[in-house]
């Protein structure tokens, strides 16, 4: 079978990245957490003041910027490393939610992100997971997957992932802050979430990881074939 690449996009906490993380597993591929690289870039801005509204300040701060993944063994997994420091607790932390779409639309960090990115999917067999990742970064991907879940299921979800972190997190806030994040995600000039025309919609509001993951797997092995 040969290699292709495979992007997945989608609204925040529907399950991307889960999906994204078995796939690879599966096909023994590459998973690249798009979304973790401009957290970890937001936690650098957060950390150091950064204006986000001033460019000139903006492009000087992403030059001390180091990104990579670091496989876990303990967890099976690759962290996320920024300037040589596992940051993957702290990029999930609430600061960074609710700053990270801010980020994430300045056209310097972008730029950043992408180039990275493509440099990584050259030599495909990769699984890489975001919102622009089927239009922007991989228009021409083999296998395309936009998924998408209910907001109140969504909510849930990402109150379980987090509930234990921070005890005091209510629903409420956490449902507040996905939707705010998928209108700026939507609404920005660069790059937007949006659904690539030639991508499979994938909505597992009802679907259990194990469905999932044989749904999207049966599309991969036939753009493998």
């Amino acid at each position: 079978m040969k290699k292709i690449v495979i992007a997945i996009d989608g609204f925040s906490s529907c399950g991307k990245s889960t999906l994204a993380k078995q796939l690879a597993k599966e096909l023994n591929y590459v998973f690249v957490d798009s979304g973790a690289m401009y957290r970890a870039i937001t936690l650098y801005f957060l950390r150091h003041n950064v204006d986000l509204k001033n460019e000139a300040i903006v492009e000087n701060n992403l030059k001390n910027i180091s990104l990579s993944f670091v496989f876990n063994e303990a967890e099976g997994k690759s962290d996320m490393y920024l300037n040589g420091e596992n940051v993957e607790k702290k990029i999930r932390e609430m600061e960074v939610s609710n700053n990270v779409s801010e980020v994430s639309i300045i056209k310097a960090v972008r730029e950043f992100a992408v180039a990275q990115q493509q440099k990584m999917g050259e030599q495909k067999g990769i699984v890489m997971d975001g919102r622009d990742i089927g239009t922007t970064v991989f228009p021409n991907a083999e296998l395309k997957i936009f998924v998408t879940a209910d907001a109140d299921v969504r909510t849930q979800r990402r109150f379980l992932e987090i509930k234990d972190k921070q005890q005091n997190i209510s629903l409420e806030e956490i449902k507040e802050n996905l939707l705010k994040r998928d209108r700026i995600d939507s609404t920005r000039q660069i790059s937007p979430l949006r659904q690539a025309d030639d991508a499979i919609v994938l909505n597992n509001s009802f679907l259990t990881r194990e469905q999932q993951l044989n749904i999207a797997l049966n599309w991969a092995k036939e753009k493998m074939q």
